[in-house]
């Protein structure tokens, strides 16, 4: 089963996300977006599978998102993806695939949801949020 996650390694959400992936007994594929961005055709498959918009996947913080207005609801969805493109940081993530589906693992946990084995057990997040997942149940 292939997993795969769009990380950002400076991110702690990213990190989290990715701990909780290999602790569930899977070694993902790991795409660094922003030194290997996602074409169009990618990216716009990867929104339509998490059933959002464009401006919904728009990271603001510690991107140049205000500085290009991009708040303003001018920009049409194809003009948002330009702008991801042309700054990758401006996509939000971690965005992780799997066989189960597709989602924006904000807050990392979400990233259980769509794990084949998402029993981890206990798992403490970087910040000491202690995240408990066993018999199906998530708690946090």
């Amino acid at each position: 089963m292939t997993i795969t996650i769009y990380h950002n390694p400076s991110c702690g959400t990213s990190r989290n996300t990715l701990a909780m992936i290999r602790q569930s007994g899977e070694e993902p594929e790991v795409i660094e977006y922003l030194k290997t961005p996602p074409s169009r055709e990618r990216l716009v498959e990867l929104i339509a599978a998490m059933g959002i918009t464009p401006r919904a996947l728009l990271r603001e913080k510690g991107t140049p998102y205000a500085e290009l207005g991009l708040a303003d609801p001018k920009w049409s969805d194809q003009q948002i993806l330009d702008f991801m493109l042309a700054h990758p940081i401006l996509i939000n993530r971690p965005i992780v695939v799997s066989p189960l589906g597709v989602v924006l693992a904000r807050p990392s946990e979400k990233v259980l949801d769509i794990l084949p084995n998402p029993e981890i057990g206990a798992f403490t997040k970087e910040d000491g949020e202690v995240v408990i997942y066993a018999s199906g149940k998530r708690a946090g």
